[in-house]
Formats: C-alpha cells, structure tokens, sequence
C-alpha cells in the first residue's frame, strides 16, 4: 500500500491510476487517510454502485445482524431447498 499526503498529489489523477499497479494509494491529511485508490478487478458497474452506497451497506449490516440474532438458511440450505447440484454449472 502506498500513502500519499493529499498536498503532495499534485500529478493527474489518471496518471496515479496507470502507475498503482495492485496496490491502493491510500491519500492523507496530515497523515490520517481520507481517500483511497484501488484497483477494480472483476467487477461491473453494479458491483461498485452497490459496495459505494451507505443505504446498501445498511441493508446488508441489518440484515446480517437479524441473521445472527435469529439464524437463516445457509447457502448449502438453499441449494438443497432449490434442488441445484453443486456439481452442475447453472445454464
């Protein structure tokens, strides 16, 4: 990871960008983070809107948090409920 005071970027953001490679440039202020630049493997627009949006997160924090209070069906559950094979790919 590297970290980067927010004064000293001063390059095109899209010349960071080119330049990360795997790893985040992590932006600072006075040395505490406030931005980070990742890289975005295999993922779609849909996927970064979703993970970018607090009303989101909430819903997936409560549900969660219902799941561990009350319990739910796992994956496995679900599979065998749906009668899919793990073995088949899904068409």
């Amino acid at each position: 990871m590297k970290t980067l005071e927010i004064n000293d970027a001063t390059a095109p953001l899209r010349d960071y960008a080119r330049t990360m490679g795997k790893e985040a440039v992590i932006l600072t202020v006075d040395g505490k983070p406030v931005a980070a630049l990742l890289a975005i493997d295999n993922a779609d627009w849909e996927t970064v809107a979703l993970s970018t949006s607090p009303q989101f997160m909430d819903i997936i924090q409560r549900s969660r948090a219902r799941h561990a209070d009350q319990g739910g069906l796992t994956t496995d559950d679900m599979r065998r409920r749906l009668h899919l094979d793990d073995t088949e790919p899904d068409e």
